[in-house]
């Protein structure tokens, strides 16, 4: 099971949503309070699931509606994904990946870790 681990920055304060193996595959932004960055936990374990994926990297690719990841190619060429509300907000996204093959996997793992996740404090 994943878990949601939230942590202070110098900024604010923020989330990671961290697989079974520890490994970070969605990252928030930095909210000015607790409560907000723990309504943007909330936010993912709705909206991720029933998520649609739009593969931007795919020519003549399918909009979908919102809720939605969007998996596209960031400057460095490498492939990314981010997770948008039902109001078409950013909740998070991923880090780089450098195979499509596993910028998709990472979709997958979110969809599947993010309902039953617990959330933890650094």
């Amino acid at each position: 099971m994943g878990k949601f681990v939230i942590r202070e920055t110098k900024t604010g304060i923020k989330f990671d949503l961290k697989a079974t193996n520890g490994q970070v595959i969605l990252s928030s932004e930095v909210y000015t309070t607790k409560a907000a960055c723990l309504n943007g936990i909330e936010s993912v374990k709705k909206n991720a699931p029933p998520a649609a994926v739009e593969d931007q990297t795919k020519e003549g690719y399918q909009k979908e509606k919102h809720p939605k990841f969007e998996i596209y190619t960031d400057n460095a060429g490498e492939y990314r994904f981010r997770l948008k509300a039902t109001n078409g907000q950013i909740i998070g996204v991923s880090e780089g990946y450098k195979a499509h093959e596993s910028c998709v996997n990472g979709v997958e793992s979110v969809k599947k870790n993010a309902s039953n996740s617990t959330t933890v404090e650094e």
